[in-house]
């Protein structure tokens, strides 16, 4: 039977399959109101066979978007859409996730395909806050740095986002706290040089984070699983690494975190990747085995059979695809058929279905 293709249970929900639809911006939002292609892009991924799909990065907060198209959930007027969508994913057997974020001193850019350029106030940018006013590249303007007071008025822009995404009809939440955005901020000594309670030592630089999650944790329902993404590695000398990476998640899962999602890099402009096939799933081994947490693997996985060796080799739990689901929305239905897996097609498509 194939792992990859077994239903994996996260607190009370259960994902058919163990393939997840990692978040991926889309930049195509309008004062982070969702149109039709969120709907048409997230419900094709559910159509084509996914255990669970994780909406992108949606901002807690106006200035915590990446770009001015970045989605949203700062304001109740957000959720009447996002309804419609999470409706249709769940109308088709997936499980509809939002991850929430704030890109802290990496926000105010344009869109990939205009730069990725960091926008100016007179371009639609806004100015941008990080918990230390260093910028993230010299070419960049400084950010502010959040003071002590105003962290708690991060935290909860965090929590009132999760109330609106229960509403919204979300089946879990995933936190952002990775690739070099608000709370990796926080996280990386490479980023943070606060003097307060929330940098300095490893304790508190978690602080942003651990308070996040309580946040977040105390206004969901508690049988709502609750996961976070975060960067295993700075790739980047004095920076956070695989150790930090095991003590958060054994605090994480002691305060109500399901799963890791473990990515890595994004914090620093000098970071050194060697980016190969799988070059993040030792993480996701190392955390899961050393903190006892279940884990996701993420990063250049691209065929059904390298998703099913990391699975078996208990690696991780789950398989988050990014790029290969742009490639092909229907890789569950396709890798099931490859695997020899038992998995029924949409009704409308069952004419299309390879035959044995």
């Amino acid at each position: 039977m194939s792992k990859l293709f077994s239903p994996f249970q996260t607190r009370n929900s259960v994902l058919r399959n163990r393939i997840v639809v990692s978040p991926m911006c889309q930049y195509s939002a309008v004062d982070g109101f969702a149109n039709n292609w969120h709907l048409v892009h997230l419900g094709s991924r559910a159509v084509g066979g996914a255990g669970a799909i994780i909406q992108e990065a949606t901002a807690v907060s106006p200035e915590g978007r990446i770009s001015p198209e970045d989605l949203g959930l700062w304001t109740d007027l957000h959720i009447e859409k996002l309804q419609e969508i999470t409706t249709f994913i769940k109308q088709h057997g997936a499980l509809a996730g939002v991850q929430l974020a704030h890109a802290g001193r990496k926000a105010s850019h344009s869109a990939p395909w205009k730069g990725n350029l960091q926008l100016a106030e007179e371009q639609g940018g806004w100015q941008t806050v990080a918990p230390s006013a260093i910028p993230f590249t010299n070419a960049e303007k400084p950010p502010h740095a959040i003071d002590t007071e105003l962290v708690k008025t991060y935290i909860n822009y965090f929590a009132k986002s999760a109330v609106r995404a229960v509403e919204a009809g979300y089946d879990f939440i995933e936190i952002h706290a990775a690739h070099g955005y608000l709370i990796h901020q926080f996280l990386s000594p490479l980023c943070n040089t606060r003097t307060d309670q929330y940098g300095g030592d490893f304790t508190n630089r978690i602080r942003f984070l651990m308070e996040i999650i309580g946040a977040v944790r105390a206004v969901i329902p508690s049988g709502m699983p609750l996961w976070v993404r975060i960067s295993a590695s700075d790739w980047a000398e004095g920076g956070w690494d695989p150790e930090q990476s095991v003590q958060l998640a054994l605090l994480m899962k002691a305060n109500g975190v399901d799963l890791v999602d473990c990515s890595s890099g994004g914090g620093v402009a000098h970071q050194q990747i060697k980016a190969e096939p799988g070059y993040q799933v030792p993480f996701a081994e190392k955390i899961r085995k050393e903190a006892e947490i279940a884990t996701g693997a993420v990063g250049l996985i691209t065929t059904a059979r390298q998703c099913e060796y990391i699975l078996r080799q208990d690696k991780a739990d789950v398989i988050l695809l990014a790029r290969e689901m742009l490639h092909d929305p229907y890789f569950p239905l396709h890798a099931a058929h490859e695997l020899g897996a038992d998995m029924a097609w949409p009704a409308q498509y069952e004419r299309a279905r390879p035959r044995k």
